[in-house]
């Protein structure tokens, strides 16, 4: 996987998000850290997680998290996640650089979200998007995980694409 060769309108979007995709068109990279979107790039939980932490703080911040956790966790394995004691968890968020400003928070929708990936996607986010559906099933099964509302999962099909997971440049995805 990798970065799209087709770039989207993204006219409509406003803030971090549309930074970078700013960034992406001058520099070549989305977060700021080629390091960073590689894991993105290649982990669909990575770029599953890194929309979910797209909140209340800077979008590079936000996206750079799962990097962090991958980095305290050794992984990103969602069932090793969704059956982590919660107390562990939210230690692991919280520790210096955090991983996301409202560590408690985050901490239990990641998890809460792993254990939503491992019971119906065999623990791997891109069973959301990688079966062929339009955007509109896609964006109804993100709106179910903790923390995505239609906002959010509406970006989500610009993460998706930039980042390389589905290429929604047809008039028909």
């Amino acid at each position: 996987m990798g970065y799209t060769k087709t770039l989207l309108d993204y006219s409509g979007l406003s803030g971090g998000l549309a930074r970078m995709m700013d960034r992406f068109r001058e520099e070549g990279t989305l977060t700021g850290s080629a390091e960073d979107d590689e894991l993105i790039c290649n982990n669909a939980n990575a770029a599953l997680l890194g929309m979910l932490y797209d909140q209340r703080v800077r979008a590079e911040y936000a996206f750079t998290g799962p990097h962090r956790l991958r980095e305290r966790l050794g992984h990103l394995d969602m069932k090793r996640i969704a059956d982590m004691d919660l107390e562990e968890l939210r230690d692991v968020f919280a520790r210096k650089p955090a991983v996301h400003r409202f560590t408690n928070v985050m901490a239990d929708r990641t998890q809460a979200i792993a254990r939503i990936l491992v019971d119906r996607y065999d623990g791997n986010a891109a069973g959301l998007w990688n079966d062929g559906a339009d955007f509109a099933v896609i964006r109804k099964r993100l709106m179910e995980l903790p923390g995505f509302g239609r906002m959010k999962a509406d970006k989500m099909r610009y993460v998706l694409h930039y980042f390389g997971h589905r290429d929604f440049s047809s008039p028909d995805s």
